[in-house]
């Protein structure tokens, strides 16, 4: 078995930044939208930096503007991760470019995403469950609609809520209202942190809003005793390599802390965050890790069993999934 057909496990994506850009340059074409200045000479994403990173991001969102639009996409990023072996895969969702955090069009939209996800799981085999997400440097009463959305549609294909967008906007506890009510309507939580703000804001975040994963984590290197609190807490992080070395999170492959964030009794996982800007698929991400820390097959197996361990689904669905984990004997 190739590392690409080898089954997995993918916690941390985000739905619109997994579309393809000729996808998003043919829905451009389509409504008579100008965002040519977001793509480069060969078609790609062109951004300098994260910030400048967000906005070409909300710009291609722009074309995104009817719950068919959203099954399509949901379509096609499903159709390409299932080309690189993922059997399940959790993506993030923002009521925000849903309709505006509306509940009534919120509910079309996600209808639209889940009849999507549906048909590639009876076609493709690749399970799909959406996490709501907050933007964050949309302000903390924007994300209190986010997890408004949340609680209102939590169910079989809505299992989590989140918060992504700019780390540095305010500080964890500005958020908290937020999760507070999407715990309260069951919801599993995660949050992007540690990706830019350091090891200060993973454990600001851990304490303040009581997340069971953190999107990206890779500050908390930094701190021995952080990394001490989240292994005994059993957190996972959902790390992102590709995307950290394109964005310059770090310096380079060899500079990625995920080895010793392993090492350290951290629980880890791997995804691809927003894989066409990043120019990455999870065969990639697999392929580099080989290259630069020498993991194999057995390595591999314990990320995917990991991230099955950490997903947000029922246990049903959890046991379906595991069998695709299993050796072909």
């Amino acid at each position: 078995m190739t590392v690409k057909q080898m089954p997995k496990v993918e916690l941390h994506t985000h739905l619109e930044g997994c579309a393809p850009p000729a996808f998003i340059a043919g829905l451009a074409r389509e409504k008579k939208i100008d965002i040519s200045g977001i793509f480069d000479a060969d078609g790609g994403y062109a951004f300098r930096d994260f910030n400048h990173f967000l906005k070409v991001y909300e710009a291609a969102c722009t074309t995104l503007q009817t719950p068919d639009d959203f099954r399509r996409l949901t379509l096609a990023v499903l159709e390409q991760a299932a080309e690189h072996g993922v059997v399940y895969m959790e993506t993030f969702v923002s009521p925000d470019f849903c309709g505006g955090g509306d509940l009534a069009a919120w509910r079309d939209y996600l209808a639209a995403m889940q009849d999507a996800a549906d048909q590639a799981e009876a076609t493709l085999g690749i399970t799909l469950r959406g996490i709501v997400t907050g933007i964050r440097h949309f302000g903390p009463d924007q994300c209190k609609v986010a997890a408004r959305c949340a609680a209102e549609t939590k169910g079989d294909f809505i299992t989590g809520y989140g918060m992504a967008g700019g780390e540095m906007a305010g500080r964890p506890g500005d958020y908290a209202y937020s999760f507070d009510m999407a715990r309260e309507a069951g919801l599993h939580l995660t949050c992007h942190a540690g990706e830019w703000g350091g090891a200060a804001m993973v454990r600001d975040t851990i304490r303040d809003l009581k997340v069971e994963r953190i999107g990206h984590g890779i500050g908390a290197i930094d701190d021995r005793t952080l990394l001490q609190e989240i292994a005994e807490k059993d957190i996972v992080l959902e790390v992102c390599p590709g995307s950290n070395v394109v964005l310059k999170a770090v310096t380079g492959w060899g500079a990625h802390p995920i080895a010793k964030l392993r090492d350290a009794g951290v629980r880890v996982t791997v995804s691809t965050d927003d894989p066409p800007f990043f120019h990455t698929t999870m065969t990639d991400e697999y392929a580099m890790l080989t290259r630069t820390f020498g993991w194999d097959a057995d390595d591999f197996t314990t990320l995917n069993e990991t991230a099955l361990a950490a997903a947000f689904c029922d246990e049903a669905t959890r046991a379906r999934v595991a069998k695709k984990l299993e050796p072909v004997t």
